[in-house]
């Protein structure tokens, strides 16, 4: 196997290889905070329809379990991207603190 075929990349401490591109933190950072802003509306989309199967629960007793069930999965996603928000969130910021560790 010659040089060119045992190219490896590492995670940390990479060395950047001759015609290698530089990684482009700005471009991380907004699709990052892209993602970030999906996050919260999918929390809030689905807390809307928890909200609104809620209602529904009340406003209809003989299909009162069905709405409640749907009530809950509803709030379980809502959750769910909270949570994927917060972590978009933190990936954010740490691609704005490499950016400046790394600024030339």
């Amino acid at each position: 196997m010659g040089d060119e075929q045992k190219k490896h990349h590492h995670l940390f401490h990479h060395k950047k290889e001759e015609g290698e591109k530089s990684h482009d933190y700005e471009k991380e950072k907004k699709h990052h905070k892209h993602r970030e802003q999906l996050g919260e509306l999918g929390a809030v989309a689905a807390g809307a329809y928890a909200l609104h199967e809620k209602h529904k629960a009340k406003k209809e007793p003989e299909n009162a379990h069905k709405h409640k069930i749907q009530e809950e999965i509803a709030a379980a996603a809502a959750v769910a991207a909270g949570g994927f928000a917060f972590h978009e969130h933190h990936e954010k910021k740490d691609a704005k603190k490499k950016q400046h560790e790394y600024a030339p």
